[in-house]
């Protein structure tokens, strides 16, 4: 795939950053391909989407097909930074630096949770490969006909889709505080309603996949957890790729994330404070309150649990419109002279020049500090992905 050596660039810049420290391995990025697997049975929710998208509601007819994800899913693993758990404390106030009045950075209270999107460190070959990747997507899934997928094939090329999508548009944007003061796609929408890609020559936005295709057609209701907003308000990015083996598996992780944090629940008296995805999804999945309580019950840890039980009324209003970078969308005064990393040749053979993030280191102490008080509480900070036939193989109905 063209582009490959600017994405490589991009991973081996933050992975050589002791900022984020993570470790430089190469990166083997191929287009979405195509291997026979086999097929699962269908379970449809009755439902008739708009004439255009008719054509992707699941079909009875299945073909045995798998698609490989495996660039997205290593470009993922580099360029997604980690922020843990949450621990259900509201970030402390950033102090401004001596001499300033201005604040750089993430300065949300919850700025410490859900995984980050390294954009400082994307290039504009970065950008075009990003591109091409999603269109290889579209063309893959035009070529094999989605609806007839095995169901796990079919929601893990959507969720894939819909989250390559964002991050090129907001890639393209950057540096932006918030998605939400930009336009994007064919019809220079707000980015819900963008139309970022098209398979089968119908165009489709984020709100489309969501909304029109995947919810009404799968009833676990932990498939919105598998969508990514762009912003920390909304469910954390993960740093794999969804697969038919891994989406179950991925989507329990990521519902057990989101509902455990703050951005996710929260309460004040005997209100319960929600996230609007909850109110985006009511219509397919939490048509009372009892169902919306039920569902963060199954996921919810006990202090959790506690706060659902002590409320009697629940709102859905809350919610952090901060991009999910690293540095805000902000770039920061510098202070001393640049320096030469020599670790690291971009594609022209070149040592990669760059200056010290002050927004970003600061973030990143923050989050070691965040990761050793949830260790020393003994919460799970790590993600482990078992082997083949486990729960990942079951399949999301």
């Amino acid at each position: 795939m063209s582009g490959t050596n600017s994405l490589r660039t991009l991973m081996g810049v933050v992975a050589s950053s002791s900022i984020l420290g993570l470790a430089a391995n190469p990166i083997h990025a191929e287009s979405a391909a195509i291997a026979p697997a086999a097929a699962q049975p269908s379970d449809m929710r009755a439902y008739v989407p708009p004439v255009a998208l008719q054509q992707f509601r699941p079909s009875d007819n299945r073909k045995d097909h798998q698609i490989d994800y495996s660039f997205f899913d290593e470009a993922l693993e580099w360029f997604v930074v980690p922020m843990g758990p949450s621990i259900r404390e509201g970030a402390r106030r950033v102090e401004q630096r001596l001499g300033s009045r201005r604040i750089y950075g993430h300065e949300s209270r919850y700025r410490m949770e859900g995984n980050r999107v390294a954009f400082s460190y994307f290039t504009d070959d970065v950008r075009t490969s990003l591109s091409q990747y999603r269109a290889d997507l579209e063309r893959v899934g035009t070529a094999l006909d989605v609806p007839s997928l095995p169901r796990n094939e079919q929601l893990a090329f959507w969720f894939n889709l819909h989250n390559v999508a964002v991050i090129e548009a907001l890639a393209g944007e950057y540096p932006l505080t918030q998605p939400g003061m930009r336009t994007y796609g064919s019809n220079d929408a707000p980015l819900d309603d963008a139309k970022l890609v098209t398979v089968s020559g119908v165009e489709l936005s984020p709100r489309d996949i969501r909304e029109r295709i995947v919810y009404p057609n799968w009833k676990d209701p932990r498939v919105i957890y598998g969508f990514w907003r762009g912003e920390i308000g909304g469910p954390s990015i993960q740093r794999a790729a969804f697969s038919a083996d891994n989406v179950n598996q991925l989507l329990a992780f990521s519902a057990e994330e989101f509902v455990n944090s703050l951005r996710g629940v929260e309460s004040t008296g005997k209100t319960l404070r929600v996230s609007r995805i909850f109110e985006e999804a009511a219509p397919f999945y939490f048509q009372s309150d009892a169902a919306l309580r039920a569902h963060l019950s199954a996921f919810a840890r006990d202090e959790v649990k506690d706060v659902i039980a002590k409320t009697n009324r629940t709102i859905t209003n809350q919610y952090e419109q901060d991009l999910a970078d690293l540095a805000r969308g902000e770039r920061t005064p510098y202070l001393g002279n640049l320096f030469v990393n020599t670790d690291f040749l971009d594609g022209a053979g070149q040592a990669v020049r760059s200056r010290p993030n002050l927004a970003i280191q600061r973030l990143m102490e923050e989050r070691r500090q965040k990761l050793n008080r949830a260790w020393r509480r003994g919460i799970r900070t790590g993600q482990v992905i078992i082997g083949e036939g486990g729960l990942e193989a079951k399949e999301v109905e």
